[in-house]
């Protein structure tokens, strides 16, 4: 398996952990994909000809773990310089975690964590904005207004989603509050 596959492999495989919250399955991958980018670099230092959509592929995913795993740990995202990667393969991968963030979403609704899909509904956002206002960077990558495009209906959908949610846990609020009302109707012997 070529090193770039393998950093791509890696990528995935620590945000699949992320998801299931196998912190320590994603601290092993990461310490892979630190290793392959490692290697990367070196093959790259030797021959610039080696860099192809393969290359730019797998800083996507590298830079797509890291920013999901900032965000989960609490920690201020990296930025390309940390990372060791060139600025237009991480906006992408930034562009990309949106996705990410609107599976950790709807993985925290169906935990009846609406508070947690919210705030990853807000990171969402947050990057979309910051998106939007690089101009320049769409000139740089075709890609990106398509990444952006993408973006904007997903967060849609996870708006519809977190909406739905919250106002459903309201109103099973409302019915409990309702139905205890009237248990202590009952027992008081007070109509209702």
């Amino acid at each position: 398996m070529s090193v770039t596959r393998r950093l791509t492999f890696y990528s995935k495989h620590s945000i699949m952990a992320l998801h299931r919250g196998d912190m320590a399955e994603v601290k092993a991958k990461i310490g892979l994909m630190e290793q392959m980018r490692q290697r990367l670099d070196e093959i790259l230092d030797h021959h610039r000809d080696a860099y192809t959509g393969f290359v730019e592929v797998a800083f996507q995913e590298y830079a797509e773990a890291h920013i999901l795993l900032s965000m989960v740990e609490g920690t201020q995202y990296p930025d390309p310089r940390d990372l060791q990667i060139p600025a237009i393969t991480y906006v992408l991968g930034l562009a990309d975690s949106v996705g990410e963030f609107r599976r950790r979403a709807l993985n925290s609704l169906l935990e009846g964590n609406v508070q947690e899909a919210e705030r990853c509904l807000g990171i969402m956002n947050e990057i979309y904005g910051e998106l939007i206002s690089l101009e320049k960077a769409y000139v740089l990558a075709s890609e990106l207004r398509r990444k952006c495009d993408v973006a904007r209906r997903v967060i849609e959908a996870t708006i519809g989603d977190v909406l739905m949610e919250g106002r459903r846990n309201a109103l099973q609020q409302t019915i409990l509050q309702l139905e205890e009302r009237l248990r202590g109707l009952k027992e008081s012997g007070t109509e209702a």
